[in-house]
């Protein structure tokens, strides 16, 4: 880069050192930012670390760390002898209205294209005949109710109904230690708001919810990947964990695991977030023991929403915490929206109540489902590897060749949207692995996974299955 177009860079920075937490963390969010709104081009060279760093009066690592987090989160690429470019495969992310970048995962909500079957957002489309039954209750139940609806905490019939669901899941509750969401996003949210600073460190596994990733980097927080559970002995200033049909592969953690996480938890004395979003979806029937089951202390966190069970459009979700920790985050909440929906609230009491009947109903669907893109994905594209699922929406697919960030490119030339490996993984690993949802039917998951065939011949430059496959619109 020469002198002009590092003067351009410069200035384009701006006042980049002037918010909160370390410089790295400062200027990294700046080049993020300037590269997801095409400032910086694909293929643009960045300046060397010692010339960046001198220009800007600051030490050579504050540019390394700003490239190596960029780099991890596949907006650079960085080759000894050939410098730092901006990456030529990265797909620019949707910026929201504050300016803050989302994850490419987000761009197909915030935009859906036409004629595309979306396997990228995991959400169930088909709410079960309980749901219209609910509201409909609801709406018998406000019509008696003399209520300003200004509830941070939470609509107080719903808190005693969420205490006494975990109550009866061996975890004693009560009402004072729950705070209802607008969904487990935001309940993330919250939480990263109350518990995380710049600079901090947050533990996850890998893979992991990439909802999860865009709030702890929102928050500035450095995030890593936990290669066990012993990793909680660096002390981070929280980990997350999806113990229980694990978006994206559908895991699910043994009990002496869950014991030995929750108890390094209150040892090391690290706020743990148990995300059970998806722990009422799980195959076997049964419902393992949230985290907080196996700890007596106040440190584990639990995470729990209805968008997955019932619909996802029905933003309900919660946390449980230790009531100290739940008044916190209550009058934080309370700062933000003065708190949530309520008439969904009452539509949640009663769906609570039938549990056990929306539980069958969404769980026989995804079953039956789960078996049916396996076995077509076994079928049609027999090259491409992945466990079944124990549980949830997901399944975690590995292709044998190239990356999925390219495949992707052509996939969705052929009317299917699957999100990258990458997008899961805190440090943008995995690219050679795509998440697969099957929440649509079956002739749906057959179009796509047909159509995905197609693609992948096209992408994999072989031709040998081009002759059996037609493209199904």
């Amino acid at each position: 880069m020469n002198g002009a177009n590092l003067d351009d860079l410069v200035d384009l920075l701006g006042r980049w050192a002037s918010g909160r937490g370390p410089l790295y963390l400062l200027l990294a969010a700046r080049l993020r930012a300037l590269i997801d709104d095409g400032v910086l081009p694909p293929g643009q060279p960045l300046p060397p670390d010692r010339v960046l760093a001198r220009r800007l009066a600051v030490g050579r690592g504050t540019v390394v760390a700003a490239y190596d987090l960029l780099q991890q989160e596949s907006r650079v690429v960085r080759r000894q002898g050939s410098g730092t470019r901006v990456a030529e495969l990265h797909l620019p992310a949707t910026r929201t209205a504050d300016g803050v970048p989302a994850n490419p995962l987000l761009q197909h909500i915030l935009h859906p294209p036409d004629d595309v079957a979306l396997l990228t957002c995991a959400a169930p489309q088909d709410p079960p005949p309980a749901m219209f039954e609910a509201y409909a209750e609801a709406g018998e139940r406000l019509a008696r109710v003399r209520d300003l609806g200004y509830q941070p905490a939470g609509n107080p019939a719903l808190r005693a109904a969420l205490a006494a669901y975990y109550t009866g899941r061996g975890v004693p509750t009560a009402p004072e230690e729950i705070v209802v969401t607008t969904g487990a996003q935001g309940a993330l949210t919250l939480l990263a708001g109350l518990l995380v600073s710049p600079g901090d460190t947050v533990m996850t596994q890998t893979p992991t919810y990439p909802g999860s990733l865009e709030v702890f980097r929102h928050a500035a927080a450095v995030v890593r990947s936990a290669a066990s559970i012993e990793n909680l002995r660096e002390r981070p200033a929280l980990a997350y964990f999806v113990p229980t049909a694990r978006n994206p592969d559908g895991a699910v953690m043994d009990h002496p695991s869950r014991r030995r996480l929750a108890e390094l938890a209150v040892r090391h004395d690290v706020p743990l977030i148990d995300d059970e979003v998806c722990a009422e979806l799980c195959f076997s029937g049964e419902t393992p023991p949230p985290l907080a089951a196996f700890a007596r202390g106040e440190q584990v966190i639990t995470v729990g929403s209805l968008s997955k069970l019932v619909w996802g459009g029905l933003r309900v979700g919660w946390i449980r915490a230790a009531a100290p920790l739940a008044s916190r985050l209550a009058r934080l909440r309370a700062v933000h929206d003065l708190g949530g929906e309520i008439f969904s609230q009452y539509a949640a009491v009663a769906l609570l109540r039938r549990l056990d009947e929306v539980r069958a109903w969404r769980v026989g669907k995804l079953r039956a489902r789960h078996d049916h893109l396996c076995a077509e994905l076994r079928a049609r594209l027999p090259s491409w590897t992945f466990e079944p699922a124990l549980g949830g929406q997901t399944i975690w697919v590995r292709i044998p060749r190239g990356d999925v960030d390219s495949f992707a490119q052509v996939a969705l030339r052929h009317g299917v949207a699957v999100p990258p490996g990458r997008s899961f993984d805190p440090v943008g690993g995995h690219a050679d692995h795509m998440r697969l949802h099957f929440l649509f039917p079956e002739e749906e998951l057959s179009r796509a996974v047909n159509n995905l065939a197609v693609a992948w011949a096209s992408f994999d430059g072989a031709g040998r299955t081009v002759s059996r496959h037609t493209l199904v619109v």
